[in-house]
């Protein structure tokens, strides 16, 4: 019996090994790729790997014809904006759906679920037509906009929110909390972790938007539009273009390595994915 545990545990690590690699070989081809030559990276030899000559003229000229200060400044703006927004609101709500009692509470609650369960396009044109009626087009808070409240974070929130107990309220209660102070200083500090995941999901889907920048923004460009307007309707200088992403994922990556605790925490704790 023991025997068959320790190999079904070897298995189980091996096929786990196997979809890491599977996963990072995407990433490990753009680094690969972002050091060769036009002609090594368009080659339909299945061999060339690794480049003859690792050259660093691609990051060169990326860095030379993108203003990757603004696109950077325009990423963490767009990040810390949605973020903010969406944490804020969310934690609002999160609370008064869980823990207050008012009219329409739950076809309210209805419509929060409705709008996770129906494609994101679906809002697009209403949130244009109400960035364009503010005039706000072309800015930092044109790309923030979508983000401002959070169906997710919302139900997200709730849940946390159910999840304690009673009892803390109650005693907020007897000592003379009214409802501000009860949220404030005893359920939303509990409530810390969630607004962590939130905040690290917020910030990944962020980085990840791609077509509302296109529609909303012509020059306030973030870092995902930017190296979309890179590939050519029939051809890409492919090395530059995985230069460009390397470089795009700079942010990204600091992000991961100062939340890596609470970046595993929410995923494991919320049940979602990205």
């Amino acid at each position: 019996m023991e025997a068959k545990q320790k190999a079904t545990t070897a298995l189980i690590h091996i096929i786990l090994i196997l979809i890491s690699i599977t996963m990072l070989v995407p990433f490990l081809w753009m680094i690969l790729t972002a050091f060769k030559t036009l002609s090594e990276s368009t080659s339909v030899n299945p061999f060339v790997i690794f480049p003859s000559e690792w050259i660093t003229e691609n990051f060169t000229k990326v860095i030379n014809n993108m203003d990757f200060p603004m696109l950077y400044s325009n990423t963490i703006l767009l990040i810390v904006g949605r973020v903010v927004a969406a944490v804020l609101t969310a934690t609002l709500a999160g609370y008064a759906f869980a823990r207050l009692n008012f009219r329409g509470k739950n076809f309210m609650f209805s419509l929060v679920l409705f709008q996770m369960m129906v494609p994101g396009q679906i809002f697009i044109i209403p949130q244009y037509l109400m960035v364009s009626a503010m005039g706000a087009l072309n800015t930092i808070f044109a790309l923030v906009f979508p983000g401002l409240v959070t169906a997710f974070g919302t139900f997200l929130l709730r849940q946390a929110y159910m999840g304690l107990p009673k009892d803390l309220e109650e005693a907020a209660r007897l000592d003379g909390c009214n409802i501000p102070q009860t949220f404030l200083y005893i359920m939303a500090p509990l409530t810390r972790s969630s607004m962590v995941a939130l905040g690290i999901f917020t910030a990944v889907f962020a980085y990840k938007d791609l077509m509302w920048p296109f529609i909303c923004n012509k020059d306030v460009m973030p870092l995902s539009a930017a190296l979309a307007k890179m590939q050519g309707q029939y051809a890409s200088n492919y090395p530059q273009l995985m230069a460009a992403s390397l470089l795009a994922c700079i942010p990204m990556i600091i992000l991961y390595l100062i939340f890596q605790k609470q970046f595993i925490e929410g995923i494991a704790t919320s049940g979602g994915k990205l």
